[in-house]
């Protein structure tokens, strides 16, 4: 079985990826700032990789504000991938974002677009999952789209999932040979980022409005209906919003 490092693993996604590799057998390894390891000023990084297989990044930035996240993504991975080399890491898998191949002017894909092309040209035998939005994060997207009682959100088009099926194909792939390519995952139902978004908000007994806008922003944007959903050959998962949502409550 793998040593596998992940970068992240104490957050949403991560302590699943490591809860599921331990579950099968592999020496998972939650790598954090809160576990004295921080990609940024590379404190306790040589040391967290040493016998690492494979390095699994989850992380993600503390600020979505456009020059912050871009320095977050290019300075983490930079470090990263120059202290897996050093360490002889034979696979490095990534979570990023279904949409960053497609025109876009999204500060936040933007900035995982600039993480890709690192990762790509790294030598480092790698994998790339590009995830739809998540269920936990209906109550995010309205606050951000949100001005007094109203929740305007444009009516492009979403495969959401829930971070529990994320961590299985990501932690899948890192138990993996590496793809040196992509693998997009969604769920099984398409909405509109409005009706997303109402559907959770009501189910909750939030009294907003959500308004279809479809010149609205989305994370500082405008997007096409199709920006966000994968292509053919994506992996789609099952789990369905109606069934998610009441066994989940509201992320504090």
């Amino acid at each position: 079985m793998a040593r596998i490092v992940v970068i992240g693993g104490t957050g949403l996604v991560g302590s699943q990826v490591v809860a599921k590799l331990t579950e099968h057998g592999h020496e998972a390894v939650a790598a954090a700032p809160n576990t004295g390891v921080d990609t940024i000023t590379g404190e306790g990084l040589a040391e967290a990789l040493t016998g690492a297989d494979v390095v699994v990044d989850v992380s993600n930035s503390p600020s979505f504000e456009q020059n912050a996240v871009l320095e977050f993504f290019t300075t983490s991975t930079t470090n990263l991938l120059a202290a897996e080399r050093k360490a002889g890491v034979g696979h490095h898998v990534a979570l990023t974002i279904v949409g960053t191949n497609r025109p876009q002017d999204i500060p936040y894909f933007q900035a995982k677009v600039a993480q890709e092309k690192l990762i790509r040209e790294s030598g480092i035998p790698y994998s790339l999952v590009h995830a739809t939005q998540f269920f936990e994060f209906i109550g995010s997207i309205a606050d951000i789209s949100t001005d007094g009682d109203v929740v305007t959100l444009p009516g492009a088009l979403v495969r959401p999932l829930a971070s529990a099926d994320v961590a299985t194909a990501v932690a899948q792939t890192a138990a993996g040979t590496p793809r040196n390519g992509d693998l997009e995952i969604a769920g099984p139902e398409e909405f509109g980022l409005d009706e997303f978004v109402r559907r959770g908000l009501a189910f909750r007994g939030d009294p907003r409005t959500v308004v279809r806008d479809d010149l609205a922003p989305y994370y500082g944007a405008v997007v096409a209906e199709r920006t966000l959903v994968p292509v053919a050959g994506a992996r789609i998962f099952t789990t369905r919003l109606e069934d998610w949502l009441p066994v989940n409550p509201p992320r504090s």
